[in-house]
């Protein structure tokens, strides 16, 4: 267990949490008619949180976090926006999101299964997980309820 394995991973999650983040705040500004502006608002708010959870630990490892999302998720961002422009509205942001909230499960679970972390990193990331959890759930829900309505 080594402080600069724990901060590599921490910070990892730190800039998937970042691309969570400003995948939210995009929807949120591309919503059709706003209807799911508020969720997607909320949502950035709590990622934002676990991004300051993940931070914290960081700076106790020693570790420098990182402020900025991946080049990847940028050329996602465009990509739902073509998508959106091409007619896919609510759909496409809802499809995208519950596919962004697959992978920050994704990436959650492999640190949470990695037994070169330390107990303390380890924790923080369950308690940040639990928050994904919702997140995942919630925008799955959404997306069902968004389905059901077609």
């Amino acid at each position: 267990m080594t402080t600069n394995h724990d901060v590599s991973k921490l910070d990892d999650l730190i800039v998937t949490t970042i691309d969570s983040v400003r995948g939210y705040e995009h929807s949120a500004e591309h919503a059709d008619a706003g209807r799911y502006a508020q969720f997607f608002a909320d949502m950035a708010a709590e990622r934002r949180q676990v991004v300051e959870a993940l931070s914290a630990r960081s700076r106790a490892e020693g570790g420098t976090p990182a402020d900025y999302g991946s080049a990847a998720a940028t050329i996602h961002r465009r990509w739902e926006d073509l998508r959106r422009v091409l007619g896919g509205g609510d759909k496409a942001l809802l499809a995208e999101i519950e596919r962004g909230e697959d992978y920050l499960k994704e990436e959650f679970d492999r640190v949470r299964k990695d037994d070169r972390m330390s107990p303390e990193s380890l924790n923080v990331v369950e308690q940040c997980y639990q928050s994904v959890l919702r997140g995942h759930d919630r925008a799955r829900a959404l997306r069902d309820q968004f389905q059901a309505a077609d």
